[in-house]
């Protein structure tokens, strides 16, 4: 029978999508406010992937990411999907449901970037509170790589750099810390 063993702690890492990038900085300071400090801020990356997002968020829309410094628990990434999605809401166009900005929560660890949604596919797994998880790229021979699922634009340079960059933020704390320790109650 295999040993239970806790999860290490794992970066947190959010995306941002919305036309407006001055609600960027907003929204940053709230999650910062829930979440601590910010380590990582991605440039402003143009999101021309797919018009998916654009009735709802607008037109010529930005993407940016944030990680953050402290580590969390892979288990509390359903909460925090709760979380964002309430965020959003504080967000919306005036008189409407529309919102003005995406976020899409996730966690890097040594071997792979996981993203929540509230959406079903074969490939996601059921987390609890209607989110699931995905497995969006994996770590592998000195790089990220892609699954047949992984959206295109987390698929393109710009995006595997960043991710390089806060995995390298992410071994840093690990191993800087040491591994003893990091199972305890976050």
């Amino acid at each position: 029978m295999g040993e239970v063993k806790l999860p290490l702690p794992v970066k947190l890492v959010v995306g941002m999508i919305s036309a407006k990038i001055e609600l960027f900085r907003q929204v940053q300071e709230r999650l910062s406010e829930k979440f601590g400090a910010i380590d990582y801020e991605s440039r402003i990356i143009p999101f021309t992937y797919t018009d998916y997002y654009g009735k709802e968020l607008g037109e010529n829309l930005k993407r940016k990411f944030i990680s953050f410094e402290k580590l969390v628990d892979p288990g509390e990434i359903a909460n925090i999907k709760i979380f964002t999605n309430n965020l959003e809401a504080k967000f919306l166009y005036p008189d409407s449901l529309r919102r003005q900005i995406n976020l899409d929560p996730g966690y890097l660890e040594e071997a792979k970037l996981v993203l929540a949604t509230t959406k079903n596919y074969q490939h996601r797994l059921y987390l609890g509170r209607g989110i699931y998880g995905e497995v969006t790229l994996r770590y592998t021979k000195k790089s990220f790589r892609s699954w047949e699922w992984t959206y295109p634009d987390y698929k393109t340079e710009n995006y595997l750099e960043v991710f390089d960059c806060i995995r390298k933020l992410y071994l840093e704390k690990v191993q800087g810390g040491g591994r003893k320790g990091l199972n305890e109650k976050l």
